[in-house]
């Protein structure tokens, strides 16, 4: 599939009623949980292309190529609030939190299965044991507060259980920036994984910035609180691998070709008869606005899109699906890596003076007052373990014990 070559209407054409942004919500006891997934993705990246658009039109001195950036703009805003009415008014804020991390495992460990540059390898790698504690940590505040099972909001995809611990997930800046990628070098498929992974990971670290505030008790709003400064952390590493030697007509056409992948890849996937035809309809659309991105950039930049892509053809298509015996695999490799500059190495290699053991000593004194600990341990004094949902026992022999949460893996 090259999008470049269907035939679409101009970007204009596509502008929709009032009507067509009332979409009708899933019902939340009957959605299949990656439907629910696609959403979510799909929500982020319109975020993401929103917040292109904007930051490209601030530092465009061209009125006739911010206008042509306002009605795409328009037109993705119409898509973003579709697909966020989707979600029905009964779903709480911790039932779509625990969502949002499995797509988070989820995604994270199928891009990095397919992955075919190392750095980027290795942040995938890195990152997804921990949004994998943040669903375990997320899970149980869900079944004390709501007496939910998260298991059943997750199907039994993924499992639920500790990652490398949230306790240790709290750097120093400097050792969340990364290598980045060369235009002229990366693989088509690595560039659209860097960006849809940073899109993704952008869009739960702005829902936890948003929402921590207006969760119900003290010990969420602070959970959230941690786990969203780590969200930063995320975005930070991932969107330090993207190239930077592009211009905005450039990126913005990046930008549009991810996302008609992402739709093409939604549409292909989705089991949902009425939100396929959604994304069928916002494929469509996204087409027209890759086709406009191109012709802006030959007017004003002379090039074509060939210059920048290696080829318009679409990789394999993204699909979401579980992923248990490979996140395992890595948690048992990779479980007491931290970050260190530009690479990942055992936490065990360190010394006082690295700046890893600086900021832990910083932010996470008292132990008392870092909720993602505090919260468990109080949850299994009350309970008499923890909540979890393992096919196995758990790779990791030091996080097996369900009557003490571990604060030393992974620092």
């Amino acid at each position: 599939m090259n999008p470049f070559d269907l035939k679409v209407k101009n970007v204009g054409e596509y502008i929709m009623r009032w009507n067509d942004l009332d979409t009708s919500p899933y019902t939340k006891e009957d959605i299949d949980p990656y439907t629910k997934a696609r959403i979510i993705l799909m929500n982020g990246t319109e975020f993401e292309m929103v917040k292109f658009g904007h930051n490209f039109s601030r530092h465009c001195n061209n009125n006739e190529l911010r206008c042509e950036l306002a009605l795409a703009r328009r037109i993705e805003q119409q898509q973003q609030k579709a697909i966020a009415n989707l979600k029905p008014l009964n779903e709480t804020l911790l039932e779509t939190t625990i969502s949002y991390e499995q797509l988070a495992v989820d995604l994270t460990a199928f891009l990095a299965q397919r992955c075919l540059d190392k750095n980027l390898k290795k942040a995938l790698d890195f990152a997804l044991l921990e949004d994998f504690d943040h669903l375990y940590r997320f899970s149980n505040l869900l079944e004390h507060d709501y007496k939910i099972k998260a298991e059943k909001l997750v199907g039994g995809y993924t499992e639920i259980m500790p990652g490398r611990p949230t306790i240790a997930h709290h750097r120093h800046p400097y050792d969340t920036i990364k290598t980045f990628s060369d235009i002229k070098n990366i693989d088509i498929q690595s560039l659209i994984d860097t960006h849809i992974i940073t899109a993704a990971e952008q869009q739960t670290m702005n829902f936890y910035m948003n929402q921590a505030s207006f969760y119900h008790n003290d010990y969420g709003k602070r959970l959230f609180t941690e786990i969203g400064m780590v969200e930063e952390d995320h975005v930070s590493q991932y969107g330090s691998l993207l190239a930077p030697n592009v211009s905005m007509l450039e990126c913005y056409l990046i930008h549009e070709y991810v996302e008609s992948y992402l739709y093409y890849s939604m549409m292909e996937n989705e089991t949902d008869k009425t939100i396929k035809k959604l994304w069928s309809i916002f494929f469509e659309q996204e087409v027209s606005h890759l086709q406009a991105s191109n012709y802006l950039l030959q007017k004003f930049e002379k090039k074509n899109w060939q210059e920048i892509l290696p080829t318009g053809e679409y990789p394999p298509l993204l699909k979401l699906q579980s992923n248990i015996d490979y996140v395992r695999e890595v948690l048992k490799n990779t479980v007491n890596l931290t970050g260190d500059h530009e690479d990942y190495i055992p936490v065990d290699k360190l010394n006082e003076k690295d700046k890893f053991i600086i900021y832990q000593n910083i932010v996470n004194k008292p132990l008392s007052a870092v909720t993602s600990h505090t919260f468990i341990k109080d949850y299994i004094e009350k309970h008499g373990k923890d909540y979890r949902f393992e096919v196995d026992i758990h790779p990791i022999k030091s996080l097996q014990n369900r009557e003490k949460d571990n604060t030393t893996v992974g620092r």
